[in-house]
């Protein structure tokens, strides 16, 4: 029995398979363009998802995951929002808390909201474009 350091071949490829690379262009608008001074860049990381994508991007840019992410439901939304029916037509989900971005700001992949699809786990594909948008203005 192999021990931890030895891996039979088997395990070494499962293990390979699970740590794919996947290499991606992101795209960056308003403060997000500023405060990492530029607006386009490739980025490889280790997974296929795009939580696995922003774990080791928020990783490296620490102040991104302040700039982008909502700790709670208050810091999603914004007072100026209209109000919800209480009916609401069609099927309606709503990302959990942690893993909903701030007001204004939006997470896109392949120009599509992350809320959109399937949230932080909206599978990821090399050459795929991730967008991190936090505008610089905004309406009412």
């Amino acid at each position: 029995m192999p021990t931890t350091s030895e891996a039979t071949p088997a395990e070494s490829e499962s293990a390979t398979e699970t740590t794919a690379e996947t290499t991606v262009t992101v795209r960056c608008t308003g403060h997000v363009r500023t405060e990492l001074g530029k607006y386009e860049f490739e980025y490889a990381f280790e997974g296929d998802t795009l939580r696995e994508f922003l774990d080791e991007l928020f990783a490296e840019y620490p102040e991104l995951q302040e700039m982008l992410i909502a700790e709670s439901e208050a810091e999603s939304t914004h007072s100026g929002w209209a109000p919800t029916p209480e009916e609401l037509p069609g099927t309606w989900s709503k990302n959990p808390v942690g893993e909903q971005t701030i007001a204004y700001a939006r997470i896109l992949v392949n120009g599509h909201f992350n809320e959109n699809e399937k949230g932080f786990d909206t599978e990821i594909e090399d050459g795929d474009r991730v967008a991190l948008v936090y505008p610089f203005m905004f309406c009412c």
